[in-house]
């Protein structure tokens, strides 16, 4: 397999918006039509600064923040509460042209955390800071903070509550009486731009209920999120424990570097078989270094939508 860079390369990229029992029939027409704005809106974000020769960086980081704040997915704004009625974030942002990472774990009041994860990537020595360290940090660069007010979603709140004296976890959307039906809550996006680079993002608000300080793959770097110019970049979404026994994102890479496998195959291999074999569900997005898009999940639907240069908008929630 030969790695050379091409000038003059079509843009792309792909948004994720989280994966799970996402049903038609559990979706009201007003819902469905908020959610597919949301990704729309994302897309436009990450798609107006790569039109415009804008680096794949930029563009990840654009998509995710519109993500961020709306209320409707699990990071920012919308991230699900702990156990103790708190919300601890995660998020990680990766250049596929350096191989330089950034994550953020277990923060608490950042407005943006894929804002904090950029920031100890280009600011900082390290790869990811947790908790209060990160916070701090966050601090002396003047990120934005905000109150819990501006993170309380009363939908976030019920959920919270249907469990909360119970040992259980629970992923981002679920109906009562119903943990099967449940959504992995987590936002992402993958672009490449005109110069050939490929950029991946991640954020979440983790799982409802979760205590003890959990982290998921979101901001483990080759977990659930992962970029190499020489292959593609990936983000994940789905049970994040499964992610990070599976390395998902790092697999693919290597799948498609050491096979020769078509991003395709990499991800139909991983996703659909490597961990439905021991029981991970869930998906990811993914874009090549010559714009091929993927959108694999083996779970019943998937937040999800794509834009290449020349190709219209697509955006999609359900599975066939």
């Amino acid at each position: 397999m030969t790695y050379q860079k091409i000038m003059g390369h079509k843009h792309a990229i792909a948004i994720h918006g989280g994966a799970g029992t996402i049903l038609r029939e559990s979706m009201t027409p007003k819902m469905e039509k908020e959610y597919l704005s949301g990704l729309s809106n994302a897309l436009h974000a990450g798609d107006n600064i790569l039109s415009q020769g804008g680096t794949a960086m930029d563009a990840v980081e654009a998509a995710i923040i519109s993500l961020e704040d709306n209320p409707l997915f699990n990071a920012g704004k919308g991230s699900v509460f702990t156990h103790e009625g708190t919300h601890e974030m995660d998020a990680a942002i990766m250049d596929g042209a350096t191989l330089e990472a950034g994550a953020a774990a277990g923060v608490t009041g950042v407005k943006n955390p894929i804002k904090l994860a950029r920031a100890i990537m280009e600011q900082s020595q390290h790869v990811m800071l947790s908790g209060q360290g990160a916070r701090d940090f966050a601090k002396t660069l003047g990120l934005a903070f905000e109150n819990e007010d501006y993170f309380f979603v009363q939908q976030r709140f019920d959920q919270l509550n249907e469990i909360k004296d119970s040992d259980l976890t629970q992923m981002d959307h679920s109906m009562k009486d119903s943990l099967h039906d449940k959504k992995f809550g987590t936002v992402g996006a993958v672009a490449l731009d005109k110069m050939g680079n490929l950029a991946a993002g991640t954020s979440t608000g983790g799982m409802t209920n979760k205590r003890f300080g959990r982290i998921g793959d979101t901001p483990i770097i080759g977990a659930g999120t992962y970029a190499n110019n020489h292959t593609c970049a990936i983000s994940c979404t789905g049970h994040g424990e499964y992610f990070i026994r599976a390395v998902v994102a790092y697999d693919i890479s290597c799948l498609m570097a050491y096979k020769g496998l078509t991003l395709q195959q990499a991800c139909d291999e991983v996703v659909m078989n490597k961990l439905v074999a021991f029981g991970g569900e869930g998906g990811l997005i993914a874009i090549d270094n010559q714009g091929n898009i993927a959108l694999p999940f083996n779970s019943a639907g998937m937040y999800r939508g794509s834009k290449k240069q020349d190709e219209d908008f697509f955006t999609a929630i359900y599975g066939s």
